[in-house]
């Protein structure tokens, strides 16, 4: 297939019940950060996108909401497939994004290049969906706030060494800031501003 005709194909079979079906999933994981949750996606976006990510995007995106992508995902046919599934514009600069997205084994920018929101309006802050490698047999992180009972403990594949550090500076100008969305495979996690994340001690 051709970019061009790579952008019309791959959407959502049944749209409304898989977009609903994915917000379900999607708030329920951002109200109970470190929980891990799956959408069964049917969408095949293009490479190197994964299903998952996908799903989310058609899920989370339309014509108001602008997407950073990386350069790789940029010269796909990404762009085009956004646009005719879900009226998403593309933009370069981070801080106009509403949504960004980073594939898996790329390099994941500062979370503070991204639009972090005013204190009048948090909101108007970027959603990163980052794709990793997997959930389990990385560095142990700790988890902490709003949401967890106590406790809770991730040990994701594929976030940069620096990771815990932007964390805690993308927390220290709260209400500001961004959220995160973790994908490996067909699974999901997510971290709200609202997190703390500590490296577990040996």
């Amino acid at each position: 297939m051709t970019l061009d005709t790579l952008a019309f194909a791959g959407g959502f079979k049944e749209p409304v019940f898989e977009a609903q079906a994915a917000f379900r999933t999607l708030m329920d994981c951002m109200a109970r950060p470190g929980t891990i949750g799956r959408i069964d996606a049917t969408v095949v976006p293009p490479a190197p996108l994964n299903a998952t990510a996908g799903a989310i995007a058609l899920t989370l995106c339309d014509h108001d909401t602008a997407v950073w992508l990386t350069p790789t995902l940029s010269r796909s046919a990404l762009p085009g497939w956004l646009a005719f599934n879900a009226g998403a514009p593309v933009t370069e600069e981070r801080q106009n994004a509403r949504f960004a997205f980073v594939e898996k084994d790329a390099m994941l920018p500062n979370p503070s290049l991204f639009a972090q929101g005013t204190q009048e309006y948090p909101d108007r802050s970027t959603t990163l969906v980052v794709e990793i490698a997997s959930f389990e047999g990385g560095r142990p992180l700790v988890l902490k706030g709003p949401g967890i009972r106590t406790e809770m403990e991730i040990a994701p594949v594929g976030l940069p060494d620096m990771f815990p550090h932007f964390w805690s500076e993308n927390r220290q100008n709260f209400p500001r800031g961004v959220d995160l969305i973790l994908v490996a495979g067909g699974e999901l996690l997510c971290l709200p501003r609202t997190t703390a994340l500590g490296v577990k001690e040996a």
